[in-house]
C-alpha cells in the first residue's frame, strides 16, 4: 500500500478526474490487489496493479455516467436541503423531508408496472441486483437491464422542475 498506493491514486485521478472519487476507488483498488494477491505471478506486478486500477476507474465512471439525471440532480437537492434544514425549526424540516419522500414515491408510482419494482427495490430499499433477482425471480442481467431502461424511460418522461 505505502509503495503503490500514491501510484494507484494518480492513475485513478488520471482517468476520473475527480480526487473525491479518486480516493474511494484507489480503496477499491487496493482491496482487490490485496484479495487477488494468491493468485497473483510477481513478473509484471506493476502492470497489473495498473490495469486493476484503471479498469475500476472506469467501472466506477461508466456506473455514474449510467445513473439518471434526476436522480443525480435530486441528490444535490438533498445536499443543499440539509444545510437549509439545519437552520429550519425541527417541526418544518421533517414536514419538508416527508413531502419530497412522498412526491418521489409518487413519481415511482407513475412508472410503467415493469419498471416500477425493480426501480423500487433498487433505490428506494437500497437492495442489490442480487437480492432483486432473487426476490422478483429475473435474473441477474434482466434487473441490470429493467434498470437502465427504468432510467431511460424517467429522462424521457420526467421533467426537473417536477422535483422542485
Amino acid at each position: 500500500m505505502r509503495a503503490y498506493g500514491p501510484y494507484i491514486y494518480r492513475t485513478v485521478n488520471a482517468v476520473l478526474h475527480s480526487p473525491h472519487d479518486a480516493e474511494d476507488v484507489t480503496q477499491e483498488v487496493l482491496l482487490q490487489i490485496y484479495r487477488s494477491l494468491p493468485e497473483c505471478r510477481l513478473d509484471g506486478l506493476k502492470t497489473w496493479i495498473t490495469r486493476i486500477a484503471v479498469n475500476r476507474a472506469i467501472d466506477f465512471k461508466r456506473g455514474k455516467a449510467r445513473r439518471p439525471e434526476e436522480l443525480a440532480g435530486e441528490e444535490r437537492m438533498s445536499e443543499l436541503r440539509k444545510d437549509d434544514l439545519a437552520e429550519m425549526p425541527a417541526a418544518e424540516a421533517e414536514a419538508m423531508e416527508q413531502e419530497d419522500k412522498r412526491q418521489v414515491r409518487a413519481r415511482i408510482e407513475s412508472l410503467p408496472d415493469r419498471y416500477r419494482e425493480v426501480v423500487t427495490a433498487f433505490y428506494m430499499e437500497d437492495k442489490s441486483y442480487e437480492q432483486i433477482a432473487a426476490e422478483t425471480g429475473l435474473e441477474r442481467k434482466s434487473v441490470e437491464s429493467r434498470l437502465y431502461r427504468a432510467r431511460n424511460w424517467m429522462k424521457r418522461h420526467w421533467r426537473k422542475e417536477d422535483f422542485e
